[in-house]
């Protein structure tokens, strides 16, 4: 798993009716784009440090804010 400030994290849901969870990554503390994550929820603004599993994918936006 590779990403970058500014990319998106998609956890998928487990649920069938739920929908996923996303959150943008905000900092990156793994070696050369990998996990750990320092990411802001969308849901509620909380930020916390992630470790994704295999549920979890990265969505690299195209327009990243500068």
């Amino acid at each position: 798993m590779h990403a970058e400030a500014g990319d998106q994290l998609v956890i998928k849901s487990h649920c069938l009716g739920e929908p996923d969870r996303k959150a943008e990554i905000i900092e990156v503390h793994g070696k050369d784009g990998a996990p750990p994550y320092v990411v802001r929820w969308d849901d509620d603004g909380h930020e916390s440090l992630f470790f994704p599993s295999s549920d979890a994918v990265i969505e690299h936006l195209a327009d990243k804010p500068s």
